[in-house]
This record gives structure tokens, sequence and C-alpha cells, in this order.
């Protein structure tokens, strides 16, 4: 499955920066056929790191630097401009895309004001489903000083919270990434709410389906927006990436901005048992604008032939022993059934009631001697039960070059939703 990735406003623009960034690092497939940054702040656009410059658009000639939260205008530049930005899309192959992934942060006025008429655009235009990947603000956000917290957290376990080994890695970014806690974005925002419940109900019979990410929900104890965000943009394109990389089939279609996929074209050959495509994740995200959550979850794994070694982590103290074709059947059981039930326990993208979900999907990949069939199939039946539905898809994404196991829990209708419904009593 291609995607046509395209980021609207600051926040919107840098996570589509960081989803072509890291699907332009990851071994797996490329699912990224094209990214696209749209702003009104040329400066904003100026700091991405990961979009081709020749796919970034600056849009709104009379405006300098935002909105200042001003949503009414928002929507009226998003009108004006939103068949500018839709030809802009045609420096990439829109038309052999299989769905489009609009990038948005619901809280600003540029983003939202400008999302729902490029959504409403592209449905007209093009008869691919077009996906909204939507990020709620922080409450941080809407209080005195936001831009001045500090993170006195301490140490965190991040196997709590399946994020990546180290949050100090370097993003893709300027120089300057060290000094961005100032920038305006980081500022006290108090209509980010009201913006947020407004864009949803505009997106609302328009998008085809929503993926939230809740920022208040990953912030860390009295950690600030600009202190957390590039961490928080490298959690969505994580769990963005493993769902639709594990769906992807790059065979016959080259990158619009240039780029070259070298020998990553190779899904064909994976080995999958059961592939998850297109129309498998149409099915499970629906057509009716349903909000939808991501469970995620990894357990390393020793896949290294040069010797007799503990093949799991510490955590869970099982042992592989020599090459990939002789993992212990046990072992493998403990790292997918551990997986998956980080995946549907763990923290969500955004947090519900499992059992309100209508649809859900599970996808299991990894290094293929490690992929348990049996605890697979087992997995599923645990997540129908979890559901109290039979409407559920499985998949598996063999990674040969893969050193994880790792579980997408794709949840889809799980509306009533407490955060989304306790912002609507707020900002009415």
């Amino acid at each position: 499955m291609q995607l046509e990735v395209i980021g609207v406003g600051g926040a919107g623009c840098r996570i589509a920066d960081a989803i072509r960034a890291a699907d332009d690092e990851a071994t797996a497939p490329s699912f990224v056929a094209d990214a696209f940054a749209f702003d009104t702040d040329v400066d904003g656009l100026t700091d991405l790191g990961a979009i081709s410059e020749t796919h970034r658009h600056r849009y709104g000639e009379t405006i300098d630097r935002g909105l200042d939260g001003n949503l009414h205008r928002g929507l009226e530049v998003g009108e004006e401009c939103v068949d500018e930005l839709s030809r802009q899309l045609d420096q990439g192959q829109p038309s052999l895309a299989d769905a489009f992934l609009v990038v948005v942060g619901l809280g600003g006025a540029t983003g939202g004001g400008t999302a729902p008429h490029l959504v409403a655009n592209l449905q007209t235009l093009y008869d691919e489903p077009v996906y909204v990947l939507a990020t709620l603000p922080a409450k941080s956000e809407l209080e005195e000083g936001a831009a001045d917290e500090i993170d006195d957290r301490g140490t965190v376990d991040e196997s709590a919270t399946n994020g990546p080994a180290s949050d100090t890695a370097a993003a893709p970014g300027t120089a300057d990434d060290a000094e961005q806690s100032a920038i305006p974005e980081a500022e006290t925002r108090p209509l980010a709410e009201k913006n947020a419940v407004e864009t949803l109900e505009r997106l609302d019979g328009l998008a085809t389906a929503t993926i939230c990410f809740d920022n208040e929900l990953w912030l860390r104890p009295r950690e600030g927006l600009g202190d957390g965000r590039e961490r928080l943009n490298r959690e969505i394109a994580t769990r963005v990436g493993a769902f639709f990389a594990s769906t992807a089939d790059t065979s016959g279609l080259e990158d619009g901005d240039g780029r070259t996929r070298g020998n990553r074209d190779r899904h064909a050959d994976s080995g999958a048992e059961t592939v998850i495509d297109a129309n498998d994740v149409g099915r499970i995200l629906g057509t009716e604008s349903d909000i939808v959550s991501l469970g995620y979850g990894t357990q390393r794994v020793e896949t290294d032939d040069g010797g007799s070694l503990f093949g799991l982590d510490i955590d869970l103290g099982l042992g592989l022993f020599g090459s990939d074709s002789s993992v212990d059947t046990g072992a493998a059981f403990s790292a997918v059934e551990t997986t998956i039930r980080k995946a549907l326990r763990g923290k969500l993208t955004l947090e519900c009631e499992r059992e309100n979900a209508d649809r859900a999907m599970l996808i299991v990949g990894g290094p293929p001697a490690w992929l348990n069939r049996r605890a697979i199939s087992e997995g599923r039946e645990t997540l129908e039960s979890a559901i109290g539905s039979v409407e559920i898809l499985g998949g598996d994404a063999p990674r040969a070059d893969g050193d994880e196991v790792f579980a997408v829990v794709v949840l889809s209708g799980v509306d009533p939703v407490e955060r989304l419904e306790t912002m609507r009593a707020e900002n009415r």
C-alpha cells in the first residue's frame, strides 16, 4: 500500500517530515510514495529535513507567521488556497497512490482551517480513500507559561510505553533543534481545544477515517510540548510506519521526489503467510469517518548467527541456540505473545475502551523464524474477545533484516472516547 502523505500547518508538516524520515531509514518496504508539506510559515517549511524542498509549499501570501489561533481566518485561507495546494500534488504521482494521508495538528488554525477543505477536494478529485492523521492538543498548551515548562521527570521506563530505545537519538532537522522549545508553537494556545473540536466536526463526513494521537497522553510528567515534540513525532511515525509498511508493495512505483527505493522492493518475496493489502485496510478503517486508535508493542530478539547466545532480552529469560533456523519454539511463542499483549493492553495513540471498537486488525512482524503461527492465531482470538466482534483481520510482516518482533493493533470505530467527549463538553 502506497500513501501520499500531506502535512498541513506547522504540526502537520513536522509529523509528515518525521514519517518521511522514518520511511527513508527503515529496512521495511517503503509505504510513502510522496510526502508534501503545506504551511503558511516559510520558516517552518525551511526547518524540515526529510521532505524534499520541491515538495514544500508556502501558501497564504498575506500571512506572515501563523494565524494566532484564529480558526475562522484559517478556514477562509484554506478555502482560498485549496485548488493551489491540490495542484502542488501533481509534482508527485497521486493517481498511483492507494490512499492519501493528510496530517494535521487539530489545535492549530492553519492546519485545522485547511485540512477540511483539502480532504473534501481530494475526495472529489480521486477515488482513493483520504485518511487523516490528527493530533489532539496537550493541556499545557492552554495554560500560561506552557513554553517554559521544565522536564524534571527523572528516569522513565521505556518498556512501559513501548517507545524507542533511546529518546535522545537525533531526528532530522536543523542544527538549532536544541532551541526549538522557544518557537511559537510551544507557547500558550488557549483556543487549541476549541479549534480541535470544531476541526473534528468539520472532518466528520469528509475524511474516510481519522487516526488520532493524543499529545496529552504521551507527554511525560511536567514535560512541555516544546520539549517533547520531536519524541512524540517519532512515536507517531513509528506506529504509522509499522502499520502501513506492513501493507507496502513498492513494485512498479517510483518516488515522485526522485528518491530511489533500492533493494526495498521485496514485499512480494517476503514470505508472509497472510498479506495485508489496501483493501484490507479499507475494510477495517471503514468509510464513515470513524475514529481510529493504534496500539504497538515490540520485543527485541537475538538473530546473530555467530554462536550460541540467549535469544531474548533478559526480561523474558528464554533462550535461542545458534542460528535463526533453531529458534526455540517456546521463546518465539513468548515473544509474539508479549508484543501482542503490549499492543493491545499498553498505551494507545488515543486511549479508548477496547470493547467499543467496531472493527480491528492485528499485524505481527519480525524475523521470520520468530513469527510463531500458533501465537499469532491465539493473539487474534484474544483481540476478538477483547472487542467483542468477529470483524477482525490479521496478517504477518516478515522482516528478514529485523532484530525485534512487533505487533500493531488497529482499533476502528472506537467512539465514544472519554477524551473527545470531555473536550466537546468543555468547548460547546
